[in-house]
């Protein structure tokens, strides 16, 4: 509806409304903000929305921890299997019935002193060999802890996905009850593919971030913690050898990722232009080709595509750095722990299960380490689409509804404007000063040049804009009094453009009242000439259409829409120019379909053929939001004024 209703504003003056509605800026359609995002604001608020799932919450990261604590003490366990193989071998070699510190001293004396550092941090049975009971326990513990860790950690991401869906469930209910509360000002100025593109792909995107980063980066971060835990007990000593590349992955995220996430933020605001200027071009792929504007359609297509490119691509190319680099710093820091633990068992200072432990630990520390840096790419995309959805989200609303009046059953369809001034921007008036009253029954026509004030007289009885002063009264109560939905209960529409749904025509004649029986919409069918037509298609009135009614001639939908609102037997009817776009013949079928939907209810008619007007009741001539003249079609050619001129130039027209 609101591309029907559409205002025509000046650049300036949408500029002027999008700083009073907020939300997007002044770079282009696509929404671009003014300001630099807040990565973590949006980051927290992202977060926030997990909230009311606390309890899910802590139940996985409790499975998490325990999955990483089983993981964590594994390694150790694998050392001291490792200590035992070794151990046992090298008693093996020793005498039996000979104590570890004989087979010590006999080393020392015959100079072996390394040697025997080495086997002093060892437990040594000389001559006992391997214990493989032990072995045996210790590799059942093995796998033991592997496999719970496993099955929790499958566990978890089960529950997450779960968590997740309810997530983004609730952000999409949201969205949808935003847009439903937006004013029509906010889709006035802004192009509908950014708006799709908010609630589809960033939406879509934010659950992406969510899925694949939220358990592994709570995993990443306890593995983190619980190896370094388990380092210094090992080895305090190799553990600060470990920990001196974190200061340069550090360095790595907070550099490279910041530069990434203005790439990030650049290449959905991208996306969100792209996708405008498709759905535009879709939409109006008739008119550019009657025009000869395919190549410049095509040009500013490239030249958005281009602009998504080279912000996607260095988005990619500087997230992408980040994991090569800190595998970098991995591999330097793993050849230091090699050779300085190597020194270690060679001294005697540790034992070798024990310095294989810290081995794998290190590959363990820089393995999340890596992972954090490789999920900064999809956190920063997700936070980016994140920051434009909360940017919808945080639009300025339409005023609620402080509902204290209610029309009694079906309205008269006595209205009233009094003293009405409106404006769609500041300080510049657009209706001033306005007083009309149209009887039930009446229908009041309402002509002038484009930019009167025509459709805008309509949308504030409708409620779509508010008003700036005075009042407009239904049966005499205030409409600002009754609530958008009992207010526009009272009120049917036909528009300009006929926007039909995909469905059959039955289904989108009861669009207007869809407690209405077969029967029912047969009935408003035949009154407006809909039943003519329908016997012609091929599954009557269970005849399937596409959306923009591609089956149907412009008249024969323009029908199905004024047998829409013929079913909701409305008190108001407004038929907004709703024969221009049907040829002559077909006008006058419409037209007859038109006086069958006006009887009995109060009507107003936006006009451009004055022709189809020459019965009103009442004819309004509006001039720069202002009616300058209103009488019947006699009285108005009768004073030579605005009207006649309107009138005779139209009759040169038509000569």
């Amino acid at each position: 509806m609101a591309r029907n209703t559409k205002p025509e504003l000046t650049e300036e003056e949408i500029l002027e409304l999008q700083d009073k509605v907020g939300s997007s800026g002044r770079h282009g359609p696509g929404g671009a903000p003014r300001q630099a995002k807040n990565f973590g604001l949006a980051a927290k608020r992202l977060l926030g929305l997990i909230a009311p799932h606390k309890m899910q919450m802590g139940v996985i990261l409790t499975l998490v921890a325990i999955s990483v604590l089983l993981n964590v003490y594994a390694p150790r366990v694998t050392g001291r299997a490792m200590d035992v193989i070794f151990s046992g071998a090298i008693s093996a070699q020793m005498p039996a019935g000979a104590t570890k510190e004989q087979v010590i001293e006999g080393l020392r004396a015959r100079g072996e002193n390394t040697f025997a550092d080495m086997l002093s941090a060892m437990e040594l049975n000389p001559g006992a060999g391997i214990d493989f009971d032990r072995l045996g326990q210790l590799i059942l513990l093995i796998l033991g802890l592997y496999v719970g860790a496993s099955f929790l950690m499958w566990l978890q991401g089960f529950l997450l996905n779960r968590m997740v869906m309810g997530v983004v469930f609730g952000l999409r209910a949201d969205v949808e009850a935003k847009i439903n509360r937006l004013p029509l000002s906010y889709f006035d100025t802004r192009q509908r593919g950014d708006v799709l593109s908010r609630t589809t792909n960033d939406v879509d995107n934010v659950q992406q971030a969510l899925q694949q980063t939220l358990s592994q980066a709570v995993n990443s971060i306890l593995m983190v913690i619980g190896i370094t835990v388990m380092m210094f007990w090992v080895s305090w000593q190799l553990a600060i050898v470990a920990l001196l590349a974190l200061p340069l992955t550090g360095l790595v995220v907070g550099v490279i990722g910041s530069r990434s996430q203005k790439q990030f933020v650049t290449q959905w605001r991208s996306t969100g232009m792209l996708n405008g200027h498709i759905e535009e071009t879709f939409s109006g792929h008739q008119v550019i080709q009657i025009f000869g504007r395919t190549d410049t359609a095509a040009e500013l297509f490239d030249e958005r595509n281009d602009e998504l490119f080279r912000s996607s691509s260095m988005a990619q190319f500087l997230s992408g750095l980040m994991m090569p680099i800190m595998q970098f710093i991995s591999y330097l820091s793993y050849v230091a722990i090699a050779v300085f633990g190597g020194l270690r068992v060679a001294n005697g200072q540790m034992t070798l299960g024990a310095a294989t432990a810290f081995i794998q630990y290190s590959r363990q520390f820089n393995q999340p380490l890596g992972e954090l840096g490789g999920m900064m790419q999809m956190v920063q995309s997700g936070v980016a689409s994140a920051e434009r959805v909360f940017e919808l989200l945080d639009a300025e609303e339409q005023t609620p509804d402080t509902a204290t009046a209610q029309v009694a059953g079906r309205s008269k369809g006595l209205v009233e404007f009094r003293d009405v001034d409106f404006s769609y921007v500041p300080d510049a008036p657009l209706i001033e000063g306005l007083n009309l009253r149209v009887e039930p029954g009446q229908t009041a026509a309402i002509v002038g040049p484009t930019g009167a004030g025509k459709t805008t007289l309509v949308n504030l009885i409708m409620r779509f804009y508010e008003l700036n002063d005075g009042a407009i009264l239904l049966d005499g109560v205030d409409v600002r009094d009754l609530s958008r939905h009992e207010l526009r209960s009272q009120v049917g529409m036909v528009l300009q453009d006929a926007v039909l749904f995909e469905g059959t025509i039955m289904e989108n004649i009861r669009y207007g009242r869809l407690d209405a029986t077969d029967e029912e919409v047969i009935a408003a069918a035949k009154a407006t000439y809909v039943d003519r037509f329908v016997h012609s298609l091929p599954e009557g009135y269970d005849t399937v259409i596409d959306q923009d009614g591609g089956s149907l001639s412009a008249g024969e939908r323009q029908l199905v829409t004024i047998a829409r609102a013929f079913i909701k037997q409305p008190a108001l009817l407004i038929l907004d120019e709703a024969t221009s776009s049907v040829d002559t013949r077909t006008e006058v079928l419409v037209q007859k379909a038109m006086n069958a939907l006006r009887a009995d209810r109060t009507s107003f008619v936006i006009a451009h053929r004055l022709s189809t007007i020459r019965d009103a009741d009442l004819i309004l001539v509006m001039e720069n939001g202002t009616i300058v003249e209103q009488g019947t079609h006699a009285e108005l050619l009768h004073a030579e004024g605005a009207y006649h001129r309107l009138h005779q130039s139209q009759f040169s027209e038509d000569k």
